[in-house]
Parts: structure tokens; sequence; C-alpha cells
């Protein structure tokens, strides 16, 4: 890699670094707890497994795979949401690790983790082929590697192409819905892994006010959202608003001023080679 291009990476780094903190995701992450909380269960973590959650988050995976108990760490690039994870962990008495670092050069050795997880989160990385080489590195021979990621095909990926056409994507960064498609999946983790299970699961977005509402608060709230609209021109900004409220009204079952979308993510369980 050229020196030009470690400094693109580090700007790009930079950039979802500072996106990630602003707004307020915790909030937006509680819409998830719920497939969260499923997403652990269904694999049945047994008492003293160590766990790693990679791109943590708030620590949606982390919380319910400590009340397993197992032995969890948590890992995120953004520091404000691991001092909201270790307050949530606190509040309920669990001994969670939490650090700062990079889904693309995890701090831990080869082998330490029995089950490496995330949700929504290491398919944001701009490097795919680093990350499935560290999540699989992380990960004991026999382990389970246990990924979470939107699909193309589902609300989310419709939600990314709107937004795309108001607000390019960084150029040279492949999508992240790429980990929701099961083909760019098997080839990144290719022979690291012996087998490999993907399901496609909807996860049920629950929100207790109007469309518009709905939309406002991302745009507060959730970084990427804020930061698209805040690139924009007050008419861009309105155009941007007026297209995903469409698509909003499209997906909503709701007819009650309330909203609920079904969103499609792909599972993805594999065992380490």
């Amino acid at each position: 890699m050229s020196a030009q291009q470690i400094d693109d990476l580090e700007a790009i780094k930079a950039r979802a670094r500072a996106t990630w903190m602003a707004g307020d995701y915790p909030r937006v992450a509680r819409l998830t707890e719920p497939a969260a909380n499923e997403f652990v269960a269904r694999l049945q973590l047994k008492p003293g497994m160590k766990v790693l959650d990679v791109a943590c988050g708030s620590g949606n995976l982390a919380i319910p795979a400590a009340k397993a108990g197992a032995i969890v760490t948590g890992v995120d690039i953004a520091p404000n949401l691991l001092d909201h994870a270790r307050g949530r962990a606190a509040g309920e008495t669990l001994d969670i690790r939490f650090e700062e670092g990079d889904a693309e050069d995890l701090p831990f050795e080869e082998g330490a983790f029995d089950v490496v997880l995330s949700m929504f989160g290491t398919m944001f990385a701009p490097r795919p082929e680093a990350v499935a080489g560290e999540l699989t590195r992380v990960c004991r021979q026999g382990g389970r590697i246990a990924l979470a990621s939107w699909t193309p095909a589902g609300f989310i990926g419709e939600l990314f192409s709107v937004t795309g056409r108001h607000v390019p994507p960084q150029a040279g960064v492949p999508s992240p819905l790429l980990w929701g498609d099961a083909t760019a999946v098997r080839e990144r983790l290719g022979a690291r892994v012996a087998d490999i299970r993907m399901t496609r699961i909807l996860a049920s977005l629950e929100f207790p006010f109007s469309v518009p509402d709905t939309i406002e608060f991302y745009r507060i709230h959730y970084g990427p959202t804020l930061r698209a609209f805040a690139g924009l021109s007050e008419a861009g900004q309105a155009a941007l608003r007026r297209d995903l409220a469409n698509l909003y009204v499209r997906h909503n079952k709701n007819a009650n001023g309330t909203t609920s979308i079904a969103a499609e993510y792909l599972e993805v369980i594999a065992t380490r080679a």
C-alpha cells in the first residue's frame, strides 16, 4: 500500500470515528436490542466461554452475552460508545471488558476467543478482507464467528440507495451491504472457516411516532444520517427528507400514526477452520 493510500485510509477511518461519535447512537441502538438479544440467544453461549464483540457500540451483544455467563470483551473505534457500554454493564453489575480498537487490527492474540460476534458493526469497516482476516485470526480453531449484517435487498439496503442518490458513498470503499450478500461473505471468509450457515432474518424496528418524526429522529441521533443531512443545502435536505418519507411510508406496517419497519439482515454462523 502506498503512502497516499495509507493517508487516505487514515482519513477514512477518522471520518468514520467522527461519524459514529456524532449524534446519540445508543438511542438508535435501543431499536435493535430485541434483535440483538435473539441473536445471542440462538448462539446458546455457555458459561465461561470467551466472547469478543467487535464494533460493539453501546453493548447490545456484549450485555446479553455476559448475562449468559460468557467472559466478554467488547471493542469499538468510538470511545463515547464504549463509555456508554461500560455504564450499561455497571448498571447491571456485569463484568465486561471494553477496549478502544479497530476491527481491521484487533489488539488480541491469535485464537484468544471461543466466539467472535458482530451485529451491524464490522460491516462498516472500509477493508472487508482485513476484517475477515482479523475476525478469524482471533477466533480459536473450532470456535464460531457470528455476524449480522443488513442485506442489499432489505429495507436498510433501500435506505442506503435512497441516501446515496443525494450523498454519494465514499469512493473506493466497498459497500457495507456486501456483508449481507451470501456470495460475498463466502468469498471473504473462504478457507478460513470449515463450514458456514447463513439465514435471512427480519428485525422489527418500532418507532412510537410518525414517519416524519422517525426521519427526524435519525437526523438528530444517528451519526450517518446526521452527517448526510449536514452536508446538503436546504433544498437538498428537503429532497432527501421527501425521498426518505416515501420509502418509510411504503414499508410502514402501521396505520395509527406510528412507524413499524421490517428490516432484513443476514445472520452468518461460521466455524473457524
